[in-house]
């Protein structure tokens, strides 16, 4: 099982293009997988497969476990195509489940407005030319880019120099499924932020390299991020705990809340269905209230 395992996750590699993130994500889901069959027969048997899903349900959350599953089932239809099974175990078994629905959490714009005012007053008091500046040049363009476009962090630490085209004030994101995306950035200041930090790190920047770089000049990671958007929250006393996917669920909300076409929205952020793109409407409160105080027909009967 564990060369099979090994086998695939190398083959998935090439053959899908699958991107480091998500080929982590397998590789973790199918060594819990393996692990969980040593205390078995170690059939590829419905029953196994069942008592599997059972202990996923019992120790993960409806969404890690519903991604755990669907990396098995990948596994098992590669093992069927390759004949080295000659039934699927999954076609017999019961898969779907009822999640729970969770309203994406957002961040209020006057919050995104204290956290960006905290990242540029700090910039005012660093020295020019220091590591320092350069440091929060780079946390201001992340900032900046995260809800100027609702990027993944992953699809932002992914970037490429090459990727971005501040003269047609463009970017290529590189999302889920190797699938590529163009997003137009429409906001002076994000260009502005992208360009102050292109031209403090010209010297480390090579156009098939990493956009945003560590102090090692190494990629920035998703952690860093999430730690520099704490550390600024903290600075700005923000209590609520800030994620950089609130960014991406904010920039979508706020953009429904404007009357943006809820399928531009979908095209922006790179979701193949305009169902996960529907969440979102659950959130737009602010824009329901209005739509029922103003512009509800009760309001043109008199009586």
């Amino acid at each position: 099982m564990e060369s099979l395992v090994a086998h695939y996750l190398d083959l998935w590699q090439y053959q899908r293009n699958l991107t480091a993130h998500t080929l982590r994500a397998y590789r973790i889901d199918l060594r819990q997988f393996t692990e969980f069959m040593r205390n078995t027969d170690g059939e590829l048997s419905k029953a196994n497969l069942s008592e599997y899903l059972i202990h996923l349900h019992k120790h993960y959350q409806p969404r890690t476990a519903k991604r755990k599953i669907a990396s098995l089932k990948s596994f098992c239809t590669a093992l069927l195509e390759d004949e080295i099974i000659s039934e699927n175990p999954f076609s017999k078994i019961r898969t779907k489940f009822q999640e729970p629905f969770c309203l994406p959490k957002t961040i209020p714009l006057q919050e995104i407005q204290l956290l960006f005012a905290v990242a540029y007053a700090e910039l005012q008091q660093t020295k020019k030319g220091s590591y320092a500046q350069r440091k929060c040049l780079r946390d201001i363009a992340v900032l900046e880019l995260l809800f100027a476009t609702g990027m993944r962090v992953s699809e932002l630490c992914s970037l490429k120099t090459a990727d971005l085209n501040l003269h047609e004030q463009s970017l290529k994101i590189n999302g889920k499924g190797s699938k590529e995306r163009i997003i137009h950035l429409g906001n002076q200041a994000v260009i502005n932020a992208l360009k102050n930090y292109e031209e403090a790190f010209a010297d480390k920047l090579t156009p098939q390299g990493y956009f945003f770089l560590n102090r090692l000049d190494g990629r920035f990671s998703e952690q860093s991020v999430r730690i520099m958007i704490l550390k600024y929250a903290d600075k700005a006393a923000i209590e609520r705990h800030l994620t950089p996917h609130m960014f991406r669920h904010s920039f979508a909300t706020l953009l429904l809340e404007e009357d943006v076409d809820i399928r531009y929205i979908q095209q922006v952020l790179g979701h193949s269905s305009i169902v996960t793109t529907q969440i979102y409407t659950h959130v737009t409160s602010n824009k329901q209230k209005y739509i029922l105080t103003a512009k509800h027909p009760r309001n043109r009967i008199k009586i």
